[in-house]
């Protein structure tokens, strides 16, 4: 009885359950994207690291981590690589010489990292011969010493394909060397930041020892199945046995501000979260107090003719959770048709370059998400009515029936 009661009676005032049933509406609607949209951008935040830069997994000397200097390269790499090789989550790996340097042109300077790399790694890894726009790539090449530079530092140092470069950095010795190299071509990732700090040459072309053997800071790995990542961390780090040569990291420890996005995104979106269904709550209270004191006289027939206070109690109960029962499920396809047009099309924000994300942002959202926000919608709902519905018990029959 009660609940064909409270479903007649949500249905009496169509603009009072339109009201409700529409503040429920716009904010699952909004909470929805919200979160498609934050899960979107992390995603492509870590995508974009993991690509440019990162990958899934590095190889350190250990104390390379603290102080970034250049005599504290890997020993014993062919050994190192060929256990890489061997195992099955591996896709390719690349090789990285890293040097803090000084580029020089004739219109400015520039502190930076010179990244010697194997070209034909690297290329696998981050696909960096894609990333050209202007000239060629490495492997077409026909200069002695040819560089790679970015778009955007070929703009701060007035520079050119076929400028020369000369670039200042320290060998292992400790001497200060100065190498001249030919721009081969320009860059653009999608990280503005990494590409006003990097330049690209051969490895063969950094002699950081009077030797001249390879030096290698950095072995970066790409795997098949990112899932498998820690797994595959602890495997290689048993594999290379001497932790005291090899560090092995994944990319959220060493770059742990990937991880702090991925614990602020999800802290934001709790908070937001909490204030919507606060302001959810506000906008049900008062319109089911509303719906209370329109039907006081209702009310006072009910309990003059028998009904208990808690089943009226429960009827005011049932009619708001009625209506978030109607309204959300039609929010959240509402929200998915939302969600599944902007993540095919994106959404392209041009000040999310500053952060290094450049591409457009693909919002997606799991059925976990659609469930928290069902719940929290339900949980809102309940609460919100108990004011009114415990207002509506405390009415006296008599004075009810006589009530304007």
């Amino acid at each position: 009885m009660i609940l064909k009661l409270a479903w007649r009676n949500i249905w009496r005032s169509k603009l009072r359950t339109f009201t409700v049933m529409g503040a429920i509406i716009v904010g699952v609607v909004a909470l929805v994207f919200y979160m498609g949209f934050m899960k979107g951008f992390v995603r492509t935040y870590v995508s974009n690291a993991i690509q440019n830069e990162l990958s899934h997994l590095q190889i350190h000397n250990p104390a390379y981590p603290e102080d970034q200097e250049v005599q504290y390269y890997l020993s014993d790499v062919a050994s190192l690589t060929q256990k890489i090789k061997q195992q099955p989550n591996v896709v390719a790996y690349t090789e990285r010489t890293l040097v803090e340097a000084i580029a020089l042109s004739a219109r400015g300077s520039r502190g930076l990292q010179l990244r010697g790399i194997v070209p034909e790694q690297e290329a696998v890894v981050t696909k960096l011969n894609e990333k050209i726009t202007q000239g060629v790539y490495f492997s077409e090449s026909k200069y002695k010493n040819p560089v790679l530079i970015s778009e955007r530092l070929a703009e701060i140092l007035k520079l050119k394909v076929k400028s020369k470069l000369v670039v200042q950095f320290q060998t292992v010795e400790g001497d200060i060397k100065l190498q001249t190299y030919k721009i081969a071509g320009l860059y653009k990732t999608s990280n503005k930041q990494f590409d006003e700090q990097n330049i690209f040459v051969p490895q063969s072309k950094i002699a950081l020892s009077q030797t001249g053997e390879p030096i290698v800071h950095e072995i970066a790995i790409l795997l098949k199945d990112a899932d498998k990542l820690v797994e595959t961390q602890t495997v290689l780090q048993n594999t290379v046995s001497d932790s005291s040569r090899y560090l092995v990291e994944t990319y959220l420890e060493v770059s742990p501000d990937v991880a702090l996005y991925e614990t602020q995104m999800t802290a934001s979106s709790s908070i937001v979260i909490f204030i919507v269904m606060i302001a959810l709550i506000f906008g049900i209270i008062n319109t089911m107090l509303m719906a209370v004191l329109e039907r006081t006289k209702e009310f006072g027939m009910l309990l003059a003719v028998g009904m208990k206070r808690k089943q009226v109690f429960l009827m005011i109960i049932t009619e708001a959770i009625m209506m978030a029962l109607v309204a959300t499920p039609v929010a959240m396809l509402v929200g998915a048709a939302l969600l599944g047009y902007l993540g095919s099309v994106g959404i392209q924000m041009a000040a999310l370059e500053q952060v290094g994300i450049s591409e457009p942002i693909y919002p997606t959202i799991d059925w976990l998400s659609f469930l928290i926000i069902g719940v929290s919608v339900a949980f809102t709902t309940f609460f919100a009515a108990l004011y009114p519905a415990r207002k509506a018990t405390k009415l006296q029959p008599v004075e009810a029936l006589n009530s304007l």
